[in-house]
């Protein structure tokens, strides 16, 4: 049954989850942590830093992380294969119609109606995640925030980071590196 399980929860995330990787994070984040209970916050944190670190689509890395964790092997098959068979299907299926009727404005105005609300998928998950980074617990909001709750390590290694990226325009690997190595030495201390 779990199987079944993390299948069809997959299926629905690779079903909805327009824009790519970034976009299905909301998806993601609702069928494992709110419906199923498969994670925690502070693992699906981890998640995301393993599903952006490997190679391949995050949605897919994800798929397999949690699969393992929830069923072993077998889940992370199952967990992979319902991630990728909607979209393969769907593809598919459009690719066709796009190469049918590409030049019709109406397939071209669906596509620019997307655009929004793709970009708000992935800024929705954007929060969250910076949410998660700059606060010491899980449960503060913005009402009830204090200044003792915010992470001033992690909000200082955000910035810095960001400026590196911005200014330098470095291999963002090499950024992920070392704030890695940071961290370790930073909160290995702690």
């Amino acid at each position: 049954m779990i199987y079944l399980d993390i299948f069809l929860s997959f299926c629905q995330i690779g079903l909805f989850s327009f824009g790519g990787g970034y976009a299905a994070l909301p998806l993601i984040e609702a069928q494992v942590l709110e419906k199923h209970s498969w994670l925690t916050l502070e693992e699906f944190a981890d998640l995301l830093t393993i599903s952006q670190m490997t190679p391949g689509p995050i949605a897919i890395n994800a798929a397999t992380f949690v699969g393992t964790k929830v069923a072993g092997l077998g889940g992370a098959i199952v967990a992979t294969m319902g991630s990728v068979t909607p979209s393969f299907i769907i593809v598919l299926t459009l690719s066709y119609f796009y190469f049918k009727y590409k030049n019709l404005s109406s397939v071209q105005a669906i596509l620019k109606g997307l655009r929004p609300a793709v970009v708000s998928l992935i800024a929705s998950a954007g929060l969250s995640i910076l949410m998660l980074t700059i606060f010491k617990s899980e449960d503060v909001s913005l009402l009830t925030m204090k200044l003792s709750d915010l992470n001033v390590i992690a909000i200082m290694m955000v910035l810095i980071s960001v400026f590196i990226l911005r200014k330098f325009k470095p291999d963002p690997i090499k950024v992920m590196i070392g704030t890695g190595i940071i961290g370790v030495i930073i909160y290995g201390l702690l």
